[in-house]
């Protein structure tokens, strides 16, 4: 077992398949236009791979493959995507696969420009490449002092030819002709960091932004500064023009506002506040369309469309993740396709496993929400409710009321939410009757017939409250339910159990009904978590001492017990069935346990501790969500569609580190080929024929061959035709004649001669068969599985036939007789091919039960098979009684 666990690599059960929730980064988006298509793609980077939405309708059109490192820059020209990571950079093809691939700098890449046939890169030392793109061969290499220049930002102003412009964080700009290698001119800048430079329509005219907030319209031309707009809101971050006929320009901010200036007027005419809620790392108006792409860290990608009277944009598509680490993950209903998140950024939203258009945001939790719309959206932000730490659903009702039950990060009410609507619910659930500001909700669950919330409560009170009305509907305990803070609540699928378990280390049932404690039990350390499985009954307990304790709410005793996690175990789920708790801890990995056999059965290492763990209702896939991670990534279930080990892992076993799913569903290949290979832990289990000689064993053989051979006669009757069969009248192949002047055609000639006999000659019958030889050669050797295999090959009618012609009348022999009474007897002895010995001495009795007692070596063979049939019978007979006796017990029993 040690070798084969040795041998083992990553997840025997799960395999990472893909994360949702992830649509953008700091690294700003690439617009392209598809000239086959006339359509308008954005490409935004997640990490290591990188989207390609279809503007239009913002649908997800291509996933990329993964890169070794996280991509720190982007750009594109019409044929390729380029994404550098570190000092590398790569160029795709068709959005999906690295076709190039240039190495050659030394610190990391932060600016790409297409430049034609060439590709111009500048890492962070102020080292600028230029790369012919299908030879991946350096065309020119210009180093810049970082001290006097360090290049922030580049631009290939429109109608140069071999001309790029280059602005560096000390202010000045350059001009440089890369085929001649000469720099053309310098601009001495405003004093200030350049941060963006952008084209203008107009030739000759640049936008730069400036580390102030200045943005400069300036003609390179003449150097000329033409106009100046300036920004309160820090350093511009991106800048672009419309070109739909309207003069206005855009400028990102890093608070994450957007500011639109009139290029005639020279003023600002509108501002887009909190267009994101992290910086704007890009925005681009689409060629002469009155829409502006934003993307920014906040992982969100949105489309504003500008057809208001005053230049207002308008929100108009939109893809949108959390903006901060998740605090709760949990399957949504009991299809597996929606999964329902809590983030630190306040908000609730739900991803489904299906398409990303079926995503959708349950918004933040206001305090107040009819004053804020009174009020308007100013006062929003100071209302919001803190971040959701813990939460329960039920879809049960969600048509008729608030289906979603939520408690806050220091907050006592817990909040009521609208699935179906998509918004915060009507009620906030708190007992009247406290007032102290440090007593917070900590547990909450929802009955499955979605009519009840239980909320637990620091000061260790635990609640009832109505979900239709918001009324309290009553409290565990005289005073409190738990002496310290409520660590877990739940209800069973019936109503009639309530689970409790608080920090001071006690577990209690309650009956829900009349809110009375039926049983109290100690467990051995405080109580981190608690689940309950409510089709099984069973539920699971993670303690402060890394342990996890495993009962059975019918007996009230704890059935399994696991240890093992180096670490707090910060999240527990259950498979569909029941039969695998899977568990998550802050030491890295997820773990899981078999419950039938209370053993470990996998375990794997993640890069990022996992905060939350859920197991789809369907049982396909896993869901985790990690430390610092924006996403939720999705693992498949091996065991549907493969053959996987369930053996128990060693004491020793040490897991591997698994990499986190991409976006992408496709895998590596070496990892598909590594899960084709077999494994050593896989041994194919091959049944012996018998499994022990003992036991009465049955052939493979179908029923049809066996079963109705005493019948035989029964069904050629039923199967007789009512007629006999017509035989057509063939034509001959040259039609007679009779001779003559006219020509005329001979009739047929009747066979008119009454003594032809009808009886089929009999002499080719006469030959003895391949089973009567094998019978005869037994009776010399003893040995009768040659004459039995050739028995099982034929059928039924085959079978007849051939111990009919075991008699001396039809060409057989009583030594052949006594031989296949020899055979039976064999076949009864080593008790295998049970059924078919009866069945074949039952035809044998049948068919020559007349002249078996003239013969006297038949008689005694029949005698002695006689009394081993019995035998046989006798103890079988016995086993059936007492399996019937036990059956019937059971059904009319009352236990």
């Amino acid at each position: 077992m040690e070798r084969g666990a040795g041998h083992r690599t990553g997840s025997a059960l799960f395999a990472g398949f893909r994360a949702l929730g992830l649509f953008s980064t700091d690294i700003p988006h690439v617009v392209r236009f598809s000239a086959l298509k006339r359509r308008f793609y954005v490409t935004t980077c997640v990490g290591k791979s990188f989207h390609t939405y279809d503007v239009q309708k913002l649908s997800l059109v291509a996933v990329s493959n993964s890169l070794p490192q996280d991509i720190c820059c982007m750009a594109a020209d019409g044929r390729l995507v380029f994404a550098a990571y570190g000092n590398v950079f790569s160029a795709f093809a068709r959005n999906k696969e690295v076709v190039h691939t240039f190495k050659g700098h030394k610190a990391e890449i932060h600016l790409l420009q297409p430049f034609g046939d060439h590709i111009i890169s500048v890492d962070t030392d102020s080292i600028l490449i230029i790369w012919h793109i299908y030879s991946e061969e350096e065309y020119l290499q210009l180093t810049f002092d970082k001290s006097v220049f360090k290049i922030s930002a580049i631009l290939h102003p429109s109608t140069y030819l071999n001309k790029i412009l280059l602005g560096s964080e000390q202010g000045s700009l350059q001009l440089w002709n890369v085929k001649s290698n000469k720099l053309l001119y310098t601009f001495q800048g405003w004093k200030m960091g350049v941060t963006a430079l952008q084209q203008a329509p107009a030739v000759d005219v640049v936008a730069i932004g400036l580390m102030s907030g200045q943005v400069i319209i300036h003609n390179i031309k003449f150097d000329e500064t033409l106009m100046k707009f300036h920004q309160d809101w820090g350093p511009i971050t991106s800048i672009s023009f419309r070109t739909d006929g309207h003069p206005v320009m855009a400028a990102g901010s890093p608070c994450g506002h957007i500011g639109l200036w009139d290029l005639e007027d020279k003023k600002l005419i509108n501002q887009m506040r909190n267009a994101h809620s992290t910086a704007i790392a890009g925005l681009t108006f689409l060629h002469k369309e009155p829409l502006l792409v934003t993307n920014g860290a906040d992982n969100a990608l949105r489309i504003w469309i500008f057809d208001g009277p005053m230049g207002e944009g308008r929100l108009l598509r939109f893809r949108m993740g959390h903006s901060a680490p998740l605090t709760k993950i949990r399957y949504y209903g009991q299809n597996g396709q929606q999964i329902l998140s809590a983030s630190q950024d306040g908000t609730l939203q739900s991803f489904s496993t299906i398409h990303e258009k079926f995503n959708k945001s349950l918004g933040h939790g206001l305090v107040n929400k009819k004053r804020v719309k009174r009020k308007g959206l100013q006062n929003a932000m100071s209302v919001r409710l803190p971040p959701i730490t813990k939460f329960a659903a039920e879809e049960a009702r969600e048509s008729d009321w608030d289906s979603i039950i939520a408690c806050h990060q220091g907050k006592l009410s817990c909040s009521t939410w609208n699935y179906q609507k998509s918004t915060i619910g009507a009620y906030f659930l708190k007992p009247k009757e406290l007032k102290k500001d440090d007593i917070t909700a900590t547990a909450v669950d929802i009955t499955s017939c979605g009519n009840f919330a239980v909320i637990g409560l620091s000061s260790g009170t635990v609640d009832v409250y109505n979900m239709q009305s918001g009324i309290h509907r009553g409290s565990f305990g005289e005073d409190q339910a738990h002496k310290g803070s409520v660590r877990g609540v739940a209800v069973d699928g019936l109503n009639q159990l309530t689970i409790t378990t608080g920090s001071e280390g006690l577990l209690k049932f309650w009956n829900f009904k009349n809110k009375i404690l039926i049983h109290s039990m100690s467990l051995d350390s405080p109580p981190n978590m608690m689940l309950l499985h409510r089709d099984s009954g069973i539920l699971a307990l993670a303690l402060d001492d890394f342990t996890i304790s495993v009962l059975d709410i019918e007996t009230r005793k704890i059935v399994r017990e696991f240890s093992g996690h180096q670490g707090q175990i910060n999240d527990v789920t259950f498979s569909p069935d029941g039969r695998w708790l899977i568990t998550a801890s802050m030491d890295c990995s997820v773990r899981t346990w078999d419950l039938p056999s209370g053993c470990l059965i996998d375990s794997f290492l993640l890069d990022s501790a996992p905060l939350n763990v859920t197991m789809s209702p369907t049982g396909d896939f896993l869901a985790t969500s990690h430390v610092d991670h924006l996403g939720i990534y999705l693992w498949s279930n091996i065991s549907l569609y493969s053959v996987v080990s369930l053996r128990p892992l060693p004491t020793d076993y040490i897991p591997s580190v698994v990499m986190l799913p991409g976006t992408c569903q496709t895998q590596d290949v070496e990892l598909s080929e590594e899960t084709i290979e077999p494994s050593d832990e896989m041994i194919e289990y091959d049944s012996p024929e018998q499994l022990n000689e003992q036991l009465v064993t049955l052939s493979l053989l179908p029923e049809s061959r066996w079963k109705n051979l005493l019948n035989l006669d029964v069904i050629k009757k039923k199967n007789k035709p009512k007629e006999p069969p017509k035989v057509p009248k063939s034509a001959p192949f040259f039609i007679p004649t009779v001779p003559g002047l006219v020509p005329r055609y001979a009739p047929p000639e009747q066979n008119n001669d009454p003594h032809q006999s009808k009886v089929v000659n009999l002499g080719i019958l006469a030959q003895k068969s391949d089973f009567c030889l094998k019978l005869e050669e037994g009776l010399v050797n003893n040995k009768y599985e040659a004459a039995l295999n050739l028995l099982k090959e034929l059928g039924p009618s085959g079978i007849e036939t051939e111990l009919r012609s075991l008699s001396p009348d039809c060409g057989g022999s009583v030594e052949v007789m006594q031989s296949f009474l020899k055979m039976i007897e064999m076949m009864l002895d080593r008790k295998r091919d049970f059924e078919l010995a009866q069945a074949y001495l039952a035809l044998f009795l049948k068919l020559h039960l007349k002249m078996l007692p003239s013969e006297p070596v038949l008689l005694e063979e029949m005698t002695k098979l006689s009394s081993q049939v019995e035998e046989n019978w006798i103890h079988l007979q016995s086993l059936f009684n007492q399996s019937i006796c036990i059956l019937n017990y059971i059904k009319s029993a009352l236990l």
